[in-house]
């Protein structure tokens, strides 16, 4: 059964990967080859304000000149997801085909559009188009001074091809061609536009690398690699700290402990051989608890899963609507492993309701992240923007949780359940628990968790600045292993600072571990939530509600999700390094 469950999610994996590879390479011809004076496709695709980039409307919100009849583009899940509204636009643009100055419409602006217009030049609207899926940008106008506000109503676009392959387009605006709407006036007001083609020696294959090239710049490629040697001389020290204190002090306690069995009447049991009896016995909340580690471990697959195909090349620049595809299709493929995961694990904690266990596991990420979403798409419906999700988009997600993650989620719980894998616990626990001795403060949860989150937060965070700049800005973040390298760090320095806190627990003959260790390993979280403040308000210029709603909605959905993962790695850790650490010792 595992072995056939497995291979279906091997061929599904590959079928979203090829059908990720194919979403951001769609044009009228299929291999994006033209002849002299074919048509070439260019959608106009939205406006927004160039700070808040969630909050983007459709091309035509704006009185431009739309054509006789809007043909919209057909766009994948991840492209709806992204927030693209593509329709034709009225420019014709031929291949290899120059136009000098030519109208593209003649129109009267009403008080109305020229309202609507200066509303966009103020708030520094651009626009975004593709033409033969390469993108482009301009902006709507200029704000002068003095409440002077300037239309732009020429646009030019210049093209390079390579034989008969459009390799590179760019698109300026003149600025005498700019037409003042500074009062409410009717004004007439011709829209026109120019192509230049021009031939260049550079193979289509490489046109997308416009679009990253400044991310190899030397200084930011010194910035990333400085991160990355932050990050491993953090592994280092821990790793040092670890290997010369923690262990010694290990060593001196079996000494201590190996006597103590030899005499055992001269000698009083103290520290963590103390609560042998305690340490294994089963948490609070079994329920709750297996569903956090059933949940962390998906989502663990689904990032490494993207990170594999992030590694092959399947994420190139402003083809984000295959990331989002990626995103809901593994997710729904993993399922299967949050059950399994769960299920199997409350059955060695002797769990009963294994029911009420799945459906916990099923709710604990999908219902806060429902309820964020239904907020955040009425923001985004009361605004008019592109981010509000179409009702057909929102039916074949509920579809896809439906028919496919719900029932990987009940089968894998199935099979958790059905497991022969015991609790492994190299001792009995006794039938009373012990009395915790008074701890100081900080010994206490919170302190323990600011230790915790601060060392792998530190590993990762002159990164997080780049991947915030990528998803909330207009920057291009490319460099996945390296991403995939910090990612590791991030791993490794949360599973050592786990262990290395739950020891001096123990130590201190507090056997409450199980808990602690998931709040200790997930507190690099609520680090990163932490930083979003910080970004917002000082390293981003967003506003508004739509954006601020979105930008610290979605991000509190994101830094749960790294709480349960990391937490899940920090319970697994540290329950290695327990059971490690009490088969060495003999404990009646």
């Amino acid at each position: 059964m595992q072995r056939m469950a497995s291979s279906s999610v091997l061929a599904l994996l590959i079928f979203s990967v090829l059908v990720s590879q194919q979403s951001g390479v769609i044009g009228s011809a299929s291999d994006h080859k033209y002849k002299e004076g074919d048509e070439v496709p260019l959608y106009a695709n939205k406006v927004g304000p160039f700070n808040n980039p969630s909050e983007t409307y459709r091309y035509f919100d704006l009185p431009f000149c739309p054509p006789d009849s809007l043909s919209e583009k057909r766009e994948d899940l991840g492209e709806v997801l992204n927030g693209d509204r593509m329709v034709h636009a009225r420019y014709q643009l031929n291949f290899r085909r120059d136009k000098e100055a030519e109208s593209l419409c003649e129109k009267v602006l009403k008080k109305e559009d020229l309202q609507k217009f200066r509303m966009a030049v103020k708030n520094d609207y651009y626009f975004q188009m593709y033409y033969d899926d390469l993108p482009i940008w301009g902006f709507i106008g200029k704000a002068k001074e003095d409440n002077k506000f300037s239309l732009f109503t020429h646009v030019h676009f210049d093209i390079n091809y390579n034989g008969d392959r459009v390799i590179e387009i760019n698109v300026s605006t003149d600025p005498k061609y700019a037409k003042d709407i500074s009062d409410d006036t009717d004004q007439k007001v011709e829209f026109t536009y120019s192509a230049k083609w021009k031939a260049v020696d550079t193979p289509f294959d490489r046109r997308m690398e416009k679009y990253s090239k400044y991310s190899f710049l030397p200084q930011h490629l010194e910035i990333h690699w400085f991160s990355i040697i932050n990050s491993c001389v953090t592994v280092l020290l821990l790793t040092g700290f670890l290997a010369t204190i923690l262990m010694r002090v290990l060593k001196n306690d079996f000494i201590k402990y190996s006597r103590d069995e030899e005499s055992p009447d001269d000698q009083e049991e103290t520290g963590w051989k103390y609560i042998h009896g305690d340490v294994f016995r089963y948490p609070p909340y079994k329920s709750l608890f297996c569903a956090v580690l059933g949940t962390g471990t998906q989502l663990l697959a689904l990032a490494i899963f993207i990170f594999m195909l992030a590694l092959v090349g399947v994420f190139y620049p402003y083809n984000r609507g295959a990331l989002y595809t990626a995103l809901v299709v593994i997710y729904a493929l993993t399922s299967g492993i949050a059950g399994y995961t769960a299920s199997s694990f409350y059955k060695q904690l002797e769990g009963n309701n294994w029911v009420r266990n799945i459906i916990l596991t099923a709710a604990l990420f999908c219902g806060p992240l429902f309820l964020v979403f239904c907020f955040l798409n009425t923001v985004a419906i009361f605004y008019a923007a592109n981010a509000a999700l179409p009702i057909g988009t929102i039916l074949v997600i509920l579809l896809i949780w439906t028919l496919v993650s719900s029932p990987l989620l009940i089968l894998g719980g199935i099979a958790g359940k059905n497991s022969k894998a015991e609790f492994q616990a190299p001792c009995r626990t006794t039938k009373y628990p012990r009395e915790i001795p008074a701890l100081p403060w900080y010994r206490r949860t919170v302190p323990q968790m600011a230790m915790a989150g601060f060392l792998p937060f530190s590993a990762i965070y002159i990164e997080l600045y780049y991947i915030f700049a990528s998803i909330w800005g207009h920057k291009v973040y490319i460099i996945a292993s390296i991403l995939f390298i910090v990612f590791i760090i991030l791993i490794i320095v949360t599973a050592f600072i786990t262990i290395a806190l739950t020891y001096f627990q123990l130590a201190v003959e507090d056997h409450r571990w199980w808990w602690r260790s998931v709040l200790c390993g997930g507190s690099t979280g609520l680090f990163i939530f932490g930083y979003c403040f910080y970004y917002y308000f000082a390293r981003s210029e967003m506003s508004g509600f739509m954006q601020t709603s979105y930008f610290f909605g979605y991000m509190s959905c994101v830094c749960f999700g790294f709480f349960l993962m990391l937490g899940t790695i920090g319970f697994r850790a540290s329950l290695l390094f327990v059971r490690h650490i009490y088969r060495s010792i003999k404990c009646e």
